[in-house]
């Protein structure tokens, strides 16, 4: 017998961990990771921050970017920037007197992965 070893493939594919649910259910630690990133999205300030940095040139936002399109005070989105990278959504980084924000594409790869449902033949039900 050989004591080589072989490599297994798909490890350093954050979508790769998690089958879409149409295929087999998900594991309890899976669901109460995804839950938090699911309840960190229910609300819509947080969804549009989100979208926000997302979408912010170079792919980061400066706080100082992310309070004038609300209409909440800067304490409160605050808060929900915390919720965002609690939730592993986001990453953060302080620079001087400012934070900047990124979105963690392993994250939006695990809930875009959970969620691809494959089409049926014959249309939807």
């Amino acid at each position: 017998m050989s004591n080589l070893e072989l490599p297994v493939l798909g490890q350093d594919d954050p979508a790769a961990c998690c089958s879409p649910m149409v295929r087999q259910p998900l594991g309890e630690e899976a669901a109460v990771d995804m839950a938090k990133m699911f309840k960190a999205l229910s609300d819509p300030v947080r969804l549009r921050l989100l979208s926000l940095i997302a979408s912010h040139e170079g792919g980061e936002a400066c706080v100082c970017d992310l309070t004038g399109p609300f209409d909440v005070s800067q304490p409160t989105i605050s808060h929900h920037l915390k919720v965002l990278r609690q939730a592993g959504l986001v990453g953060s980084e302080r620079r001087g007197t400012w934070v900047y924000y990124w979105v963690l594409p392993a994250a939006l790869a695990r809930l875009s992965s959970l969620l691809d449902a494959p089409a049926r033949a014959g249309g939807s039900r």
